[in-house]
């Protein structure tokens, strides 16, 4: 992993922290298996996020996927091209 998605891992943890109180919070850059990807070549990361929060308890899957976006807020603009989620019940 490169100085700068070990820093996008450190921002993206720092903000679902605050905004969302996961329970459990796992996060992996997986830029490298997309090695050549139009998202590789703007310089943006892959992640894999599985996540569990006492905030998705009364949402649908996609809800609580736009409230993952949104907490996330610019970094999807920025410096995410792909975020993989996994839901932990």
């Amino acid at each position: 992993m490169n100085d700068i998605n070990q820093q996008r891992i450190e921002r993206i943890t720092q903000l679902l922290e605050n905004a969302l109180v996961p329970s459990e919070l796992h996060l992996h850059d997986e830029s490298h298996l997309h090695a050549g990807h139009a998202g590789a070549k703007s310089g943006k990361g892959h992640f894999s996020l599985s996540i569990k929060s006492e905030r998705f308890q009364d949402l649908t899957p996609i809800k609580s996927h736009q409230l993952i976006y949104h907490s996330l807020g610019d970094m999807m603009q920025t410096d995410i091209h792909a975020l993989r989620i996994k839901l932990i019940k």
